[in-house]
């Protein structure tokens, strides 16, 4: 029995503006929770609350510019095929690059958000708390993994980052969706694969809460980054199969791009999480 929903969601406040838009609003409510959460961490470990502030500050830029810049390159140009006289033209951001800069349009890669993250809190880790740098990711990774939530929700607001066509009795389909290859709106009923994200990250929030809560396993520092790590990308990877590619060369490849993308983070995060495994406790958070 096929119950298909109807996603005819604007992403619209206020009927006729771009902006503000729900996509927005829901990234901002990420954040909230996500400063809220790791609030809750510092006081625990005693860290003065104006070195949160500066963390807020370096994490949401590098949260914007790392993964709108990650959605440009990894996935904003592609190439036409070459023309009569040869000549390979290049479009999407590379024609347009002050497109570059409408993020309440949607596209954000979180790979890209991922590595300018882990930037930003090596110079904070060194500038800011001066502690070693496995100490602000084990408090980080689980406000990262609940904002991912509500910014994959947003995407959902957007009827963006689609999946797959199906048949299977939760399909969505998104009158508001265009299709680029068919130049036109597309209802066919789909995978809802950014549902599917938020839903895994919420999981994956918990699961990390637990773990530093319940079983205090901050104690083995680089624990819960790797756990982080392994859980988050990996979900990526699966859920990608489900996904339909955001490249022109995702068409031809065995696996996308998003999925050769999350390889590397997962294999960081199994060598992490065993190194860490081997630690022997912290006797207390400092």
């Amino acid at each position: 029995m096929n119950l298909t929903i109807t996603w005819d969601v604007t992403p619209e406040i206020i009927e006729g503006w771009k902006t503000p838009n729900l996509y927005g609003l829901l990234f901002v409510t990420g954040l909230i929770i996500g400063y809220f959460v790791i609030k809750r961490m510092f006081k625990k470990s005693g860290t003065p609350e104006e070195h949160l502030d500066k963390l807020v500050f370096y994490v949401v830029v590098a949260t914007i510019v790392g993964a709108r810049l990650g959605h440009v390159f990894f996935y904003g140009p592609y190439w036409d095929e070459f023309d009569e006289y040869g000549v390979r033209t290049i479009t999407g951001y590379f024609s347009h690059p002050l497109d570059i800069f409408k993020v309440w349009e949607g596209g954000l890669a979180s790979h890209g958000g991922a590595i300018a993250i882990l930037v930003a809190l090596w110079l904070f880790s060194k500038k800011v708390v001066k502690k070693p740098m496995l100490w602000i990711l084990d408090r980080i990774v689980a406000p990262i993994a609940i904002a991912g939530c509500f910014i994959r929700l947003g995407n959902l607001m957007n009827s963006e980052i689609v999946g797959n066509p199906t048949e299977v009795a939760w399909a969505f389909s998104f009158p508001n969706y265009w299709n680029e290859e068919l130049g036109a709106f597309d209802p066919t009923p789909r995978h809802p694969a950014q549902l599917y994200e938020a839903l895994s990250y919420v999981v994956i929030f918990l699961i990390l809460m637990f773990m530093y809560w319940k079983k205090e396993l901050w104690r083995k520092s680089g624990v819960l980054f790797g756990t982080f790590l392994i859980l988050l990308f990996g979900a990526r990877f699966l859920i990608e199969f489900v996904k339909i590619g955001q490249t022109v060369r995702d068409e031809i490849l065995p696996i996308n791009t998003g999925q050769i993308l999350s390889i590397p983070f997962v294999l960081a995060g199994v060598y992490i999480l065993g190194k860490a495994l081997k630690k022997e406790p912290e006797s207390d958070n400092n």
